[in-house]
């Protein structure tokens, strides 16, 4: 464990991003995962696209926080947008 003061505060900071980065990511794979349901099943193209724009939404807004590096963001929304594009 961390002795000096700016090494306990160092150790604490890091597990408050950890967690924030956890949520992010979690929310990241269940919007994903909403909208491949979605494409498989007997969904409606509009209420498809909606939920595609949400998503990339999204994972857009955690990548810029840093919770996930931009280009694993991008492949991610690329991925949804041809599965969804499938469906068309």
């Amino acid at each position: 464990m961390a002795n000096h003061p700016s090494a306990i505060k160092r150790a604490r900071q890091n597990e408050n991003r950890r967690l924030r980065n956890k949520i992010a990511k979690t929310r990241i794979k269940s919007v994903i995962k909403s909208v491949r349901t979605a494409a498989t099943g007997d969904t409606d193209i509009e209420s498809l696209a909606k939920q595609l724009n949400q998503a990339k939404s999204v994972i857009a807004r955690s990548s810029k926080k840093g919770a996930v590096h931009k280009r694993t963001a991008s492949r991610k929304i690329s991925r949804l947008e041809r599965v969804v594009n499938a469906k068309k």
